[in-house]
């Protein structure tokens, strides 16, 4: 026979509180959007909104966790026994700064195979005379080579700039561009315009 005995403690039921606030960051001006709300032995969370807000339901006793990668996890415990049925936090979660040791990656294992491997490596293939040296020889090469990231990004810029002065004004015209006309004439005066052939 099987004899099961209920404690008072078991039986009565905890009462489901609303939990709702704002997260903030430690200097307490900008808000935290995105931060993992939950209760670990539930099972069930959110996340804050744009703002920072959150709401979600919890029981007397839960133990709520905020995390958020690259800020110090917090700890709420709900207290027992609430009189309302919600409870308000503004919550300001630090910063988490964590110093990781140097790392020096290299193309080998060890730093012998490195030192054989340069040593089989056959240069003669590689001819370095001043020909391959020169700057014209660089300009070529920097003609090939694919725009960096740097580039890239300033031809953006450039891009979107000229998008909105077309929006919001007209292109400049570099016939009519005074300017425009000296530099050309100093060119003509300079001899830059001649043909050397």
């Amino acid at each position: 026979m099987i004899s099961t005995s209920v404690s008072a403690q078991q039986t009565e039921e905890k009462k489901v509180i609303q939990l709702s606030g704002v997260i903030l960051n430690n200097d307490s001006t900008t808000a935290v959007s995105g931060v993992n709300v939950y209760v670990p032995k539930k099972g069930r969370g959110t996340s804050s909104n744009q703002f920072g807000y959150f709401s979600m339901p919890v029981a007397e006793g839960d133990s709520v966790i905020f995390s958020f990668v690259g800020l110090q996890n917090q700890t709420f415990q709900v207290p027992m026994k609430v009189t309302d049925d919600k409870i308000s936090l503004i919550l300001t979660m630090a910063q988490d700064e964590i110093a990781l040791s140097e790392v020096e990656v290299m193309p080998y294992p060890t730093e012998e195979e490195f030192k054989q491997a340069m040593l089989a490596a056959n240069i003669e293939d590689i001819p370095l005379n001043r020909g391959n040296l020169s700057p014209q020889m660089f300009i070529r090469w920097a003609e090939k080579m694919p725009a960096s990231a740097n580039e890239n990004f300033r031809n953006l810029q450039a891009g979107q700039m000229q998008q909105v002065q077309d929006r919001y004004g007209p292109r400049s015209f570099p016939l009519l561009n005074p300017f425009a006309w000296a530099n050309f004439i100093k060119s003509i005066k300079r001899g830059d315009l001649k043909n050397d052939n």
